[in-house]
């Protein structure tokens, strides 16, 4: 049960780093569990303090991107809160970093694997994957996993997928704005690569400018333009 990072591709813009969700335990692929969690927080924390690096992209080990989390486990005895803190600091600490993450979305990406697509800057995704919950199918509620797909969406069209337990085909996650591009499966990684190499233009100012972008999206119309009074001025006196 691991996260695998690789020395990603380098291009004209910076390094860009891939993070490989990796669990091959259990019956679905790449499943979630506090280890899993911990070591992808580790992984993304280091990446965005390489210098170096302008980009990450998150993917999944073989053909899944990520099952969500392990409720095998859970059932087994786990500590249903700890699993489900660990997941929340993950999907807390996607939208501070500095560093644009985008996901290659190279398989199904369902449950809490649907939340972390939806916490990140961009997603691609091959055409035969699903994305959304599917926890209302099992007589379960995504309590955690739907409320980055709820801020990403908003309610309309995240209840469609989390209500139903229905997950969205590529075409319809797109539709509703949960990625950003359906693209063949072998392609999948270069176009996540490129989004980030788009973000990479922003150079350094991205570290204040990301974070500072999810803030303001929590914020109300008239405080989220006080906020960005002080950060302008800030901005153009360096």
């Amino acid at each position: 049960m691991s996260v695998e990072p690789t020395r990603g591709s380098s291009s004209p813009s910076g390094r860009i780093e891939t993070v490989t969700i990796t669990n091959p335990s259990g019956s679905e692929g790449n499943l979630l569990n506090p280890d899993v969690i911990a070591a992808i927080a580790a992984e993304l924390r280091a990446a965005d303090a390489d210098p170096e690096v302008t980009g990450i992209v998150i993917t999944g080990a073989g053909d899944v991107f990520c099952s969500g989390l392990d409720i095998p486990a859970i059932q087994a005895g786990g500590d249903p809160v700890e699993f489900a803190t660990a997941l929340a600091g993950l999907l807390k600490l996607l939208p501070t970093l500095g560093t644009p993450v985008a996901a290659a979305v190279n398989g199904n990406a369902v449950a809490s694997g649907a939340s972390i697509v939806a916490a990140v800057d961009y997603a691609v995704s091959r055409p035969d994957a699903l994305i959304g919950t599917r926890e209302v199918s099992l007589g379960i509620w995504p309590m955690v996993a739907q409320v980055p797909i709820i801020q990403r969406i908003g309610a309309r069209f995240a209840m469609e997928n989390v209500g139903s337990g229905e997950a969205f085909t590529p075409e319809r996650a797109r539709e509703v704005g949960l990625i950003n591009e359906v693209v063949p499966a072998e392609s999948v990684t270069a176009a996540a690569e490129a989004w980030l190499a788009k973000a990479a233009r922003a150079g350094a100012i991205a570290a204040t400018g990301r974070p500072a972008f999810y803030r303001f999206a929590e914020m109300g119309y008239d405080e989220a333009l006080d906020a960005s009074v002080a950060l302008f001025a800030e901005m153009n006196r360096r």
